[in-house]
């Protein structure tokens, strides 16, 4: 062979190899484009402030499968996916802000297989709350106990598929969220609803039993490997539609008793989330998120959030049976107001997704009085 052949085939193997780094570089830069969206995973549990369609796969009467919910969730043509609101809840909006490209599938639901645990599962439930028999009325929820439970049937799952190093190694860098407690305080302020029997408990017992009944659930899900966890206080209960309702407030005022008790609830859950903090050392972090200021936030200076209306509800009317509903004809639907994007609350109960996607911007990246001891933006990223 000459010396002009085998330089000659010298260059073809060097263009060859090449060929072969640059196509090698190129997917790595690509996958590490991609890597967000791929680890990212979430775990939901909580009330129907988070629910993504748990309910609709159980006899409840508290339900959010039928028009208008729904109305403005993209991904399901405007369609109800049983989110108790117009559109994302407040956890799908940190989702997709922390990289998620899909929301947690419901837990109950048929087509949500095994390995959906690898992105994360909604395990919350509407009218569930801390203490079992909270929601007892509406027959079927899941309380958080119960969630707490499916979870742990979940995680046994994942340990079957890919081992107990790899679910660790996959729980350790996972969001949990726990967004629940309000609807033990309103069965609590309810007239027509009894609580613990004939005798009614003080307030202060009432905080002390959710308070401790939620660490025995939160230092379960830590056993169970989670490690970065957000604990949503409870919001400003008073303001809402329904209670200022049923309390025959004016426009502008809230119950002030109830907001005493749902500060006084969630001063004590911060305290015990900080002694966790200093008692699980570094490796893990319990966010409080509060949103009591937040929502407080919005409605007193609503109109510089753009919003016109901070105590109606967009849709059901103010007055009982608070009915969000969309029949055949307008004489068979509930009141549905024309600008849902200027609304704080979508229904008596749970506010539209403008004011989610406010309270979602402000636990990202606010200060530690919206979220202690840091960010929901900080905690995705932190490591110990």
């Amino acid at each position: 062979m000459s010396v002009l052949q085998q330089a000659s085939m010298a260059m073809e193997t060097f263009g060859m190899m090449l060929k072969s780094c640059l196509l090698i570089m190129f997917v790595l830069v690509l996958s590490l484009q991609v890597l967000p969206s791929l680890c990212y995973t979430s775990f939901v549990f909580g009330d129907s402030l988070v629910d993504a369609g748990n309910n609709d796969y159980l006899f409840s009467l508290s339900k959010a499968d039928s028009p208008p919910y729904g109305i403005d969730f993209t991904p399901s043509g405007g369609q109800p996916t049983g989110r108790f609101t117009n559109g994302r809840t407040i956890s799908d909006i940190l989702d997709e802000a922390l990289g998620a490209k899909s929301f947690p599938l419901p837990y109950l639901a048929p087509t949500t297989k095994p390995e959906a645990f690898l992105r994360g599962l909604n395990y919350a439930s509407g009218a569930s709350g801390i203490l079992d028999k909270t929601g007892s009325l509406f027959i079927g929820r899941i309380p958080l106990r119960e969630q707490v439970d499916s979870f742990e049937q979940s995680r046994s799952h994942m340990v079957n598929m890919i081992g107990e190093k790899a679910t660790m190694e996959l729980l350790k860098k996972a969001m949990f969220s726990i967004t629940t407690g309000s609807n033990d305080m309103l069965n609590y302020i309810q007239p027509l609803i009894p609580f613990f029997g004939d005798d009614k408990i003080s307030a202060t017992m009432l905080q002390d039993f959710m308070v401790s009944n939620l660490t025995i659930q939160l230092k379960r899900l830590h056993k169970l490997g989670a490690r970065k966890l957000i604990v949503v206080g409870v919001g400003p209960l008073g303001c809402i539609p329904f209670v200022r309702a049923i309390n025959l407030l004016p426009s502008g005022e809230c119950a002030v008793e109830v907001n005493e008790m749902v500060r006084g609830y969630n001063k004590k859950l911060n305290r015990v989330l900080d002694h966790l903090n200093q008692e699980m050392g570094p490796e893990t972090i319990f966010v409080y998120a509060n949103s009591y200021d937040i929502v407080m936030g919005i409605i007193q200076n609503h109109h510089e959030y753009g919003f016109v209306n901070a105590g109606d509800p967009c849709c059901g009317g103010y007055l009982p049976p608070f009915i969000c509903f969309k029949g055949p004809n307008a004489n068979t639907s509930s009141v549905l107001c024309d600008d849902r994007s200027k609304y704080v609350f979508w229904d008596a109960y749970h506010p539209t997704e403008a004011a989610n996607r406010i309270m979602a911007r402000k636990l990202l990246n606010g200060d530690e009085s919206i979220s202690y001891p840091i960010n929901i933006g900080n905690l995705y990223n932190y490591k110990p």
